[in-house]
């Protein structure tokens, strides 16, 4: 089943891409991607063909900031309920509720999520789906758009404290310091932003309450019309818990308002098991969590979710074919191909 982007504005892509020389059509179909999709807002583009778009553009060009470079010209949408709800929250912390709970009506392939850490808040990126290879070009476009936005809510004096990623730094800083006048810090353990936790009592610039209560009324139903499907449900709750060592198929349903054996069914309805999405989901976190040398391999098995480092060593070998250090020692060569 495919992971939907609806409202996809591809017009700043196709700008950069002729700037660098590309072919942006060639581009578009080679990713999947009608160009179509240029002149219809309504049409629901796979999120997986416009991050591969973003990947394999990045590397015909034969740039690390491509994904930066698109989001800074792309117009904000400060249009439509969403943005509605979000300008008439109390304060920021209203606003991202809002757009943690209404972001999959637009972009079913994301996931925000708000941790409070002593005096910083943490505003995390998950990205549900992943394509082969680096993703450094996805993650970087949505950190921006995020970026921009919140300085559009706040103001533009405002200014995080650091904006974090889990890659690696690439080899010129140059558009992350003008993008974000923030320190920016790469091989993290999350792709997000990082702002002071008072930041999150500013207030807003409501200026109409009763517009704000109509457009979250529209989206509420918008959102009971168009939930996800129960496999995208339980993945994107194995994601939140797995790194808290909460994360049987008991607690899961129990998130769900469920007990396990209708979330069992619910799954096998769509051909999966709870088995098989916590794999998936394990397969994607692995890489982003085994690249960072520095941290230790008996940690990442507990965000992993696994019981010890032994455990975790053997789905590791299962899954990859070789050892987590082996891999470990291999993966910064083959980050620096691409």
């Amino acid at each position: 089943m495919s992971t939907l982007l609806q409202h996809v504005n591809l017009t700043e892509f196709v700008d950069v891409a002729r700037q660098l020389g590309l072919d942006p059509y060639r581009q578009l179909r080679q990713a999947g991607i009608s160009p179509t999709a240029l002149v219809d807002p309504e049409m629901r583009v796979p999120a997986k063909s416009v991050m591969q778009l973003l990947e394999d553009s990045a590397q015909l060009a034969g740039l690390e900031d491509l994904g930066l470079r698109v989001a800074e010209t792309r117009q904000l949408t400060t249009q439509g309920p969403l943005w509605t709800v979000m300008r008439e929250g109390a304060t920021l912390r209203d606003a991202l509720d809002a757009m943690a709970r209404y972001l999959h009506l637009l972009n079913e392939g994301i996931d925000l999520r708000i941790e409070t850490v002593g005096d910083a808040a943490l505003v995390r990126l998950e990205l549900l789906v992943s394509v082969e290879g680096s993703m450094r070009q996805s993650t970087e476009f949505v950190i921006c758009l995020w970026f921009r936005l919140f300085k559009l809510l706040v103001g533009t004096a405002w200014k995080p404290r650091s904006v974090c990623f889990t890659h690696a730094a690439p080899a010129s800083l140059a558009t992350h310091r003008r993008v974000f006048g923030v320190p920016v810090r790469f091989r993290q353990d999350f792709d997000g932003i990082v702002l002071a936790a008072s930041d999150l009592d500013v207030a807003g610039a409501a200026s109409d309450p009763a517009l704000g209560r109509h457009a979250r009324e529209f989206l509420d139903i918008k959102l009971a019309q168009s939930g996800p499907a129960m496999p995208a449900k339980v993945r994107k709750l194995v994601f939140a818990l797995l790194p808290t060592g909460e994360c049987g198929a008991e607690q899961v349903a129990r998130q769900l308002g469920i007990d396990r054996k209708t979330m069992h069914r619910h799954l096998a309805a769509y051909g999966q098991n709870y088995l098989a999405v916590v794999d998936a989901v394990r397969v994607d976190l692995v890489t982003r969590y085994v690249k960072n040398s520095e941290r230790p391999l008996s940690e990442v098995a507990i965000l992993m979710g696994f019981s010890s480092l032994s455990a975790f060593s053997r789905w590791f070998s299962m899954r990859f074919g070789c050892s987590v250090s082996a891999w470990r020692r291999q993966a910064p060569a083959a980050e620096n191909t691409r």
